[in-house]
C-alpha cells in the first residue's frame, strides 16, 4: 500500500521550511511520548490484569469516577468511541459491580453511569501510581516550567476539543485550564 501525501494525512501539518536539527529534535520527542505514555500505563496494566481488564476498562472506570452520572453518550464522546466498542468493555464492568447504570431523571431513556464503591477504589487504586509518576516528573523540573508542560499538553489536544475537554475535567483542575486556557489565547 502506498503511502499517502502529507496532504491528505490528518492532524496539523510541519512547516516545509524544517531545519534536520528541528525535525530530528521532533522524532526525539515524539519517541518520548512513546516511552512515556508506556511507563505512564505500565502501572494500571498490571493491576487490570488481576481482574482480567484492559486499557479500555480502565478508561471508563477512569471517567466515570471523575464525573458521576455521566451519560453513555458523553462517554462515547470522550472517548470517542461507537456503543459497539462499548458494549463489551462496560458489560464486564456492570457485571462485576464496578459500575451501575440507571436511567436518567428527567428522560428515563437516557443511561447514567455511577462507580460502585468497589469501582471507585479500583479506579483510585489504578490512578496513584500515574499520579507518583507524575508528581516524581514535575518535582525534578522546576516549578516555573510546570505551566508549560501543562500548556504543551492541552496544545497536544486537537483544537475543535479543546474546549470539550476542559470542561469535562473536574473543578479543581479546571481553575488551572482556565488560566491555561487564557494564556494560550494570549499567545496566539
Amino acid at each position: 500500500m502506498p503511502v499517502p501525501s502529507s496532504a491528505a494525512l490528518p492532524g496539523p501539518s510541519l512547516p516545509k521550511n524544517l531545519s534536520t536539527a528541528e525535525n530530528e529534535k521532533l522524532i526525539a520527542s515524539t519517541e518520548l511520548l512513546f516511552f512515556a505514555y508506556r511507563d505512564f500505563i505500565a502501572d494500571p496494566d498490571e493491576i487490570l490484569s488481576d481482574y482480567g481488564f484492559r486499557r479500555s476498562h480502565h478508561r471508563v472506570l477512569h471517567f466515570v469516577n471523575r464525573e458521576p452520572g455521566l451519560r453513555v453518550t458523553d462517554l462515547l464522546d470522550i472517548l470517542k468511541i461507537t456503543k459497539q466498542s462499548l458494549a463489551p468493555v462496560l458489560k464486564p464492568l456492570i457485571d462485576q459491580n464496578f459500575i451501575v447504570q440507571k436511567a436518567g431523571q428527567l428522560d428515563r431513556r437516557e443511561r447514567r453511569l455511577f462507580v460502585t464503591e468497589q469501582g471507585k477504589e479500583l479506579a483510585e487504586r489504578l490512578m496513584q501510581p500515574q499520579l507518583g509518576r507524575i508528581y516524581r516528573a514535575l518535582s525534578e523540573i522546576k516549578p516555573e516550567n510546570h505551566d508549560v508542560i501543562l500548556q504543551f499538553l492541552y496544545a497536544m489536544i486537537k483544537r475543535k476539543e479543546q474546549h470539550n475537554v476542559a470542561n469535562r475535567i473536574a473543578k479543581s483542575t479546571r481553575d488551572v485550564l482556565a488560566d491555561l486556557q487564557t494564556t494560550i489565547t494570549e499567545n496566539q
